[in-house]
């Protein structure tokens, strides 16, 4: 039987990673479940050991199950009747494959009756899903919906819809409105506490939530009158009624099997999750955070299933008496891709370990005091998610189109036609770079870690690690390009002009994720020699692009600026 993750050992490579042992004590609370429930590890070898044996299954499902059906739900869809969103047979058959292994409650603890698995394998079966289906994993992936409510509800609320995620029911984030999608401190839905019933009403309409149909919805709202900003807004839950309808699906270029709906709450009774007046603040930003994890594991499976399609053809299609594979034109295009796959691949992996020992010490510190220097870590990797996630995001998304745009290229002809999965993929992978924040807005968001010194600073620690000699002129290169970029910058910031800073963004968080994604790479090549290939390709040729954008900058004058206004 197939198998998307047996047959990826660069997953499994992952899982090995040596800051996983501290994740996993963490997460099992030095293994306190042993004792209490049958299927808790007792050791670090038994948990890794349980994880592997967790994505063998999603890897079967996934190939066995969710791949097969793919191309009949692209074609197929879903429908609305009598305003509730019927889902597509293959997706019908990929939920229920999903809960009859009882996937649904992946990250969430054991007494509610999850696997307690961490945020980094959550994000290995996101990848392996969305090699098979990128559409299907989006609901799939709103299990961050209970990872929310886990980290803000009340013990309540808690013990009341845990469970339900764990026997299969489905979420939605419920936050984009007509005239509120990128601006979300312009949401208008609005809430009003019932007295009588005990109980917040929702009214009002909400566009481009993915499966809105889910059972349990998380809605931002405003529970503030007379506010216009964030400070108004809250966030809810709402078990779905017949008071919240599906009023249309969005007709889309790809990603089909997700029903992106429009919604109307009519009086729909809700429950506030956590505080008033921080449900943007805090709350929504605990979400797109989980949110653009995901979308980084969605672009690698797409990625990773374009790149085996292209590869695949390329070495059966002949032309001029020879197959394609044996041109340069296409080998480099094809070694090109796995460069990426490899970087974009190491960089997910690396932001989700992040997530994973601060979501853990954010726990804990709930359970208990932390010592200061638990607090000390906590806050580290606290600043190193927050900058890392929206560069993952930005630079997955846009690679995952450049590589589904080449796997099309590689087919030629055929790679247009839907006789082939390329362009499927290459439709998928559209969304990747506008949903849960464009890439122009992962870069404002990560463009602070490079004027604030952070992300300069991580790439020091970088610096500091020891590789093989047989390695060093990559690391020499990797130290060169980290003295341009820190010049660039240097250039950059002391303009202080806010608009020549903005213009000047996205090229710098570029040749951020550069120098970091090569760091990672050699990394991965000092472990395993597998990836030599990958890192020398792809450190060289960032490399190039890093002296590009440099010299761009260096030689743009802030009164360039005005040939670019319309």
């Amino acid at each position: 039987m197939a198998n998307f993750y047996t047959d990826n050992q660069d997953i499994k490579f992952h899982l090995s990673h040596p800051l996983m042992e501290e994740i996993v004590k963490l997460k099992e609370r030095d293994f306190a479940d042993k004792d209490k429930y049958d299927y808790a590890p007792f050791d670090f070898k038994d948990a890794v050991d349980s994880y592997e044996k967790v994505l063998e299954i999603v890897g079967e499902i996934s190939a066995d199950t969710i791949a097969p059906n793919a191309e009949m739900t692209d074609e197929q869809g879903n429908i609305v009747k009598d305003n509730k969103v019927i889902y597509a047979q293959g997706i019908i058959e990929n939920l229920d494959a999903i809960k009859k292994a009882n996937l649904m409650g992946f990250t969430l603890p054991r007494k509610y009756g999850g696997l307690n698995l961490p945020t980094t394998t959550y994000a290995m079966a996101g990848e392996i899903m969305s090699r098979a289906d990128a559409g299907f994993v989006n609901i799939f992936g709103l299990q961050d919906c209970g990872e929310t409510i886990n980290e803000f509800a009340s013990q309540e609320t808690k013990d009341r819809l845990l469970p339900l995620f764990v026997k299969g029911k489905t979420g939605a984030m419920a936050l984009t409105e007509p005239d509120a999608g990128s601006d979300l401190q312009a949401v208008q839905l609005k809430a009003t506490y019932d007295q009588e019933n005990e109980c917040w009403r929702l009214n009002g309409v909400k566009r481009f939530i993915t499966n809105g149909n889910g059972d349990i919805l998380l809605v931002l709202a405003r529970s503030e009158e007379n506010t216009t900003d964030a400070r108004g807004l809250s966030m809810f839950v709402v078990e779905k009624t017949d008071t919240v309808l599906i009023r249309r699906l969005e007709h889309k270029l790809g990603i089909n099997g997700s029903p992106t709906c429009e919604m109307i709450f009519n009086d729909t009774p809700s429950e506030l999750i956590g505080e008033r007046k921080l449900g943007l603040i805090k709350y929504v930003i605990s979400l797109m955070n989980a949110a653009r994890l995901d979308v980084g594991a969605q672009s690698l499976g797409i990625s990773e299933a374009a790149y085996r399609e292209a590869l695949q053809y390329a070495n059966e299609r002949e032309q001029f008496g020879k197959k394609i594979i044996k041109f340069p034109a296409v080998y480099e295009m094809l070694t090109d891709m796995k460069a990426k796959i490899d970087a974009i691949r190491s960089l997910l992996y690396e932001t989700a370990r992040f997530t994973d020992i601060h979501k853990i010490y954010n726990c804990i510190q709930k359970e208990k005091n932390l010592e200061p220097e638990k607090r000390k870590e906590l806050k580290y990797y606290q600043k190193l998610t927050d900058i890392y996630t929206p560069l993952l995001k930005g630079i997955a998304s846009e690679y995952a189109n450049k590589i589904t745009y080449d796997a099309i290229q590689i087919h030629g002809g055929t790679g247009y036609m839907k006789d082939f999965p390329a362009e499927r993929l290459y439709r998928d992978a559209r969304i990747t770079s506008i949903y849960e924040g464009t890439t122009q807005l992962q870069v404002i968001a990560a463009v602070r870690g490079v004027y604030n010194g952070s992300f300069l600073k991580k790439i020091k620690e970088y610096e500091l690690i020891h590789i093989n000699d047989e390695l060093k002129y990559l690391k020499n290169i990797l130290i060169s390009m980290t003295n341009e970029y820190s010049d660039t910058v240097e250039k950059v910031s002391q303009t202080k002009d806010e608009e020549y800073l903005s213009f000047h963004a996205r090229r710098l968080v570029e040749m951020t994720g550069n120098i970091i994604m090569g760091y990672l790479l050699l990394f991965d090549a000092d472990r395993d020699n597998k990836y030599k290939c990958s890192a020398q390709v792809f450190i060289n040729k960032m490399k190039s692009e890093n002296l590009e954008k440099a010299d761009y900058i260096n030689n743009f004058e802030i009164n360039n600026l005005n040939a670019f206004k319309i």
